[in-house]
């Protein structure tokens, strides 16, 4: 029976402490899902809520919350509704834009304890695994949707994963459940339900028991998947220095395949989208191994890959921060997340671990602003005996490439007075005032 295997499906992933989080759209699969949880809930006496996302994309939306509170209110389960308004990029889908700001809000109402319940079931696993095939993905990608998997604090729980569609049904039918039906689950311009109501229907009736094999198949996959990341993680962490960067020189000593799979587990531990076969051969042979004097960069998505002394880097996509400057009077606010900054008189006895650098007070007269642009500034750290161009200055501080750019420049009136975290000018040195940059991004 559909209720016992959900009950022993849950029993492995909860405690005495859990609380439930039940994804509720009113369709069948979550009216299902719903009514076995707060059974379950009730009978194990564990919190349970349900929380309906309205997307705005369907002219019955509005009743679709009507009915889900209606649902909720027979179960004795608290509704949260939730509206988002969808923003669909030039090269995005629907269904990623929506799947996205679902599960946005949805974090919202996790915590430690918290077991969010999702109602994809075997029919879904094997429409995910086709898609994945369509875009040639390997082991991790086939492995598709698991039971169990992270989610903010919490985790996310799949309970109907291996009960198809028309048991889902059955049971509702046999305890008199109502749902509604989204009339875009019958868009066929959508791939998901292209697979639904063009594909599927004819595998089912060729091979009536393909959609299991298609689980086994899937199942297999994350098990491979598993081991690889068992055996190659160890050498992930070993070929990372202290920012996590990874070492080419390493990486080089492997097989291509193992070297694939490193970069790929590397990238993982950024939660990001995973680069493409094609991005990952560019990441190695145009990043990685490009010319030693070359600053090459690979952006995907909403981060860039780069390269510096010997080490691949991921970084987020900054903003162009060259052409800002402000006045510093007290603490400023920098651009682009970079944090703030403050000049002040020198108290005493620094006890903090930022670092300060000290410097002469303004003179009368003096305006003292931030800026970043360092195009053709000379300047005489109080360290050295003889001045050099910035350039060649960041090279000999080891600054890589793209943080030259976001390094706060004081300035005394149009005079290079200090660069944040780096040196004093030698002209500006002195132990009246403090320049104490408190960071709060990346740079």
């Amino acid at each position: 029976m559909l209720s016992s295997h959900f009950s022993q499906t849950l029993s492995l992933y909860i405690s005495p402490k859990s609380e439930l989080v039940v994804a509720f759209s009113g369709g069948v699969d979550s009216v299902v899902l719903l009514h076995l949880a707060a059974y379950y809930s009730k009978l194990h006496q564990l919190p349970c809520v349900a929380v309906y996302v309205n997307h705005g994309l369907s002219e019955h939306a509005v009743e679709w919350e009507v009915f889900c509170q209606s649902y909720c209110d027979s179960l004795g389960i608290s509704l949260f509704i939730e509206r988002v308004n969808l923003d669909i990029g030039p090269q995005q889908s629907l269904e990623e834009v929506a799947r996205e700001a679902r599960y946005d809000v949805l974090a919202k109402h996790i915590n430690n304890h918290s077991l969010l319940l999702t109602g994809q079931h075997q029919d879904d696993q094997v429409e995910t695994f086709f898609l994945a095939l369509k875009r040639g993905s390997g082991p991790a990608g086939l492995s598709s949707m698991p039971v169990i998997a992270p989610f903010v604090t919490g985790r996310k729980c799949r309970p109907l994963l291996s009960t198809s569609r028309c048991d889902i049904e059955a049971y509702a039918n046999v305890n008199q459940l109502k749902w509604v039906e989204d009339e875009s689950n019958k868009d066929t311009r959508f791939d998901r339900n292209f697979l639904r109501h063009k594909v599927t229907p004819l595998l089912r009736q060729r091979w009536p028991s393909f959609a299991s094999a298609v689980n086994r198949s899937a199942q297999l996959c994350a098990e491979q998947e598993q081991l690889l990341t068992e055996l190659l993680q160890p050498k992930v962490k070993a070929y990372q220095n202290t920012i996590q960067g990874i070492s080419i020189e390493s990486l080089a000593l492997e097989s291509e395949a193992a070297c694939k799979v490193i970069l790929r587990l590397w990238l993982k531990q950024f939660s990001i989208l995973l680069p493409t076969q094609a991005q990952l051969g560019v990441l190695w042979n145009e990043v990685a191994n490009a010319q030693q004097d070359a600053n090459p960069c690979l952006e995907i998505n909403s981060i860039q890959l780069r390269r510096f002394q010997g080490y691949l880097y991921c970084l987020p996509q900054y903003g162009d921060v060259s052409q800002w400057n402000s006045e510093l009077k007290e603490i400023l606010t920098l651009p682009d997340g970079l944090g703030d900054i403050e000049l002040k008189q020198t108290l005493g006895a620094n006890d903090s671990d930022l670092m300060p650098l000290f410097l002469r007070s303004p003179l009368s007269g003096e305006r003292v602003t931030v800026r970043f642009d360092s195009t053709g500034l000379i300047a005489h750290p109080e360290t050295r005996q003889h001045s050099r161009k910035m350039k060649k200055l960041y090279q000999e501080y080891g600054i890589p490439s793209w943080q030259r750019t976001r390094l706060p420049l004081i300035f005394y009136n149009d005079q290079l007075a200090a660069v944040t975290g780096l040196f004093v000018c030698k002209a500006f040195s002195g132990k009246e005032c403090e320049l104490i940059w408190h960071k709060s991004g990346s740079i």
